[in-house]
């Protein structure tokens, strides 16, 4: 029990800027392990994210209120995933070879690639989960944290780390993930979902399948298997696509 705790909090320490116990470290096997509760750190980020925007919509306006909850989530993750975003645009739309790719996403300078990708994809995502019912935002915000880092998580199990970076890469990053891992990364990933009280809802991991699917192939064609920053940006893409998944289906289903 005590070493799951170790491992989960260093789940904690990888993805979020909460103080964890001083026992925490960068342990590599510990590393590793964590990845099943990924999701599960997701899950509470989104109900932090979701507490912040039920505390600030009882004072302002739902569009104020929203812009405080992305405030409390790039706070609490150090904009971790949103970097990865903006150096995966900068590498795939400035580069065209897979070294070049790599580098440039190892670039800690912010290209205009980079800056349009972030905008929009937080435009957009704040877009959606502005026309969403605000009476469900919370409980969105939980289930949209948790599901696409569920994506994220799938690519570890599923594909191979791009090796011309694995030597390289400047931070840890766990790599590897069994199928009892996977499983119950599922488990956190999807049980938010459950709070929706209507089963239509799972009709949104349909999307985010094809969104694993196309990055999976995309990034294989390009540099060979995934790095860090294509797993923040496939966090971002899903969570996008999963509100307005739930815009569709909100529209036309329920």
């Amino acid at each position: 029990m005590k070493r799951e705790i170790k491992i989960f909090f260093t789940a904690v320490m990888f993805f979020t800027r909460i103080p964890c116990p001083s026992f925490t470290d960068h342990n590599p096997d510990y590393l590793n392990k964590s990845a099943k509760y990924f999701t599960l750190v997701g899950l509470l980020l989104g109900a932090l994210c979701g507490f912040s925007f039920f505390l600030a919509a009882l004072v302002f306006s739902k569009v104020i209120a929203l812009l405080l909850s992305f405030v409390v989530s790039l706070l609490l993750t150090g904009a971790f995933h949103e970097d990865g975003m903006a150096d995966v645009c900068d590498g795939f739309g400035g580069g065209w070879t897979k070294l070049k790719i790599l580098d440039i996403m190892k670039d800690s300078r912010v290209g205009t690639f980079g800056l349009v990708g972030l905008s929009l994809t937080l435009a957009i995502k704040f877009a959606a989960l502005n026309e969403l019912p605000t009476n469900l935002i919370v409980i969105i915000l939980i289930s949209g944290h948790a599901i696409s880092r569920l994506t994220s998580v799938t690519l570890i199990y599923t594909e191979e780390y791009a090796r011309e970076d694995l030597l390289s890469k400047a931070k840890p990053l766990a790599t590897k993930l069994s199928t009892a891992h996977y499983l119950v990364a599922v488990f956190f990933g999807i049980a938010p979902l459950l709070l929706f009280q209507n089963y239509w809802v799972f009709l949104t991991i349909i999307p985010l399948i094809v969104v694993k699917v196309y990055l999976t192939s995309y990034f294989n064609k390009w540099i060979g298997g995934y790095t860090g920053d294509c797993l923040g940006a496939v966090q971002q893409i899903a969570e996008v696509v999963f509100y307005l998944s739930l815009i569709l289906l909100f529209k036309f289903l329920v």
